[in-house]
């Protein structure tokens, strides 16, 4: 049975083979808390005002700049400089400003607070 578990995750891992380090870690985290930090205290778009909201968003952010270059792609590979391994800044942004504002939009709706 744990062979089992083992090749079931080895097979939907994003990198192939190997798990992701720490240091992409660390760069969604930075890209998430920043994307979350303009749009919940720049912009006021929040569903809930306070700090466990904003860290809500940087949860949430985190998932979408994660599945940000897998599903937006690989780009731009032109310039090497955008991209650590296998996160690529532009998509892992556009990923979590993606997620976060459909996370917004639905925590709005779901409240009724949505103008």
């Amino acid at each position: 049975m744990g062979d089992s578990i083992r090749v079931a995750a080895s097979k939907y891992r994003l990198r192939g083979n190997e798990p992701m380090d720490f240091i992409s870690f660390l760069i969604l985290l930075v890209i998430s808390v920043v994307v979350s930090g303009i749009l919940h205290y720049g912009l006021n778009y929040y569903v809930t005002p306070g700090v466990w909201s904003f860290c809500s968003k940087v949860v949430v952010g985190w998932v979408g700049a994660w599945i940000g270059s897998p599903v937006a792609g690989h780009w731009p590979s032109r310039i090497p400089a955008l991209h650590y391994g296998d996160v690529w800044f532009i998509p892992a942004i556009l990923g979590a400003l993606g997620v976060l504002i459909v996370a917004v939009d639905l925590g709005m709706m779901a409240r009724g607070t949505r103008q």
